[in-house]
């Protein structure tokens, strides 16, 4: 089967602050700890990525500074193996801030890498954060195009109501896209999703235009927040995440 047996019992995504002379260490553990990252017991799925800041999809969007873990594991108490394991300590090594939000899918249509990680969530009633996750794989022919369609999306994002924070994430410079957003709650997500004009003019033209060899879009309730969440860009004057913690 190309999909996970069971809802995941938590996912984690770490985000990591590191200097622009770590920039040599990085690029080795990224080539070194995709596959530690995965070997980790308990482990359903992983992925390292880079980040950007969003506002395009291009190399000149990348943030050198940045970079991510996300993780589905079998449960809570394996996630704990997390904390000192030799992709830790690496990354910890490097960081100047970093931040872990443990977060509840709640919906999730498409596949990562021929799977389905967050298997068939059941949804929920949430009244605090969310997170949407979007990622793609660019067919090559149709990359300029949507490289020219972002723009628009991207400027009114950054002024939605409710957005607390969001920025590009890949796993590769080019043609492996992908974006997190966290809101203050549910409705502010649903409300820029499916009525602001320029994000509902992109996704119709996500079917006429078939932009993505690959697609996943996924919502999370958002459990925790755990340490500097100034480097997600979280917004200054957003309310935290229940149970956040310096």
């Amino acid at each position: 089967m190309n999909e996970l047996e069971n809802v995941p019992e938590l996912v984690t995504l770490h985000v990591w602050r590191v200097p622009r002379s770590a920039l040599p260490r990085v690029l080795l553990r990224m080539a070194r700890d995709p596959r530690r990252l995965r070997a980790l017991p308990g482990v359903r799925f992983g992925k390292l990525l880079g980040t950007g800041t969003g506002t395009g999809f291009g190399p000149n969007d990348a943030d050198p500074t940045r970079w991510a873990a996300l993780t589905v594991w079998e449960s809570p108490a394996a996630a704990t193996r997390f904390a000192g394991s030799p992709v830790d300590r690496a990354w910890s090594g490097i960081a100047t801030a970093g931040v872990r939000l443990d977060l509840r899918p709640l919906t999730s249509r498409g596949e990562w890498s021929g799977r389905r990680p967050f298997g068939e969530p059941t949804g929920g009633r949430v009244t605090g954060p969310v997170l949407a996750l979007t990622r793609a794989r660019l067919r090559p022919t149709r990359a300029l195009t949507f490289w020219r369609a972002v723009p628009p999306v991207a400027a009114a994002l950054r002024t939605a109501p409710g957005l607390l924070a969001r920025f590009g994430v890949g796993e590769a410079p080019l043609g492996w896209q992908g974006t997190v957003s966290v809101w203050r709650d549910p409705a502010d997500l649903v409300a820029f999703a499916y009525r602001h004009p320029e994000h509902r003019a992109a996704i119709t033209r996500t079917d006429t235009e078939r932009w993505y060899a690959e697609e996943l879009f996924a919502r999370f309730e958002v459990r925790d927040v755990i340490g500097d969440r100034s480097v997600l860009g979280w917004a200054a004057d957003g309310d935290p995440a229940k149970g956040e913690r310096a």
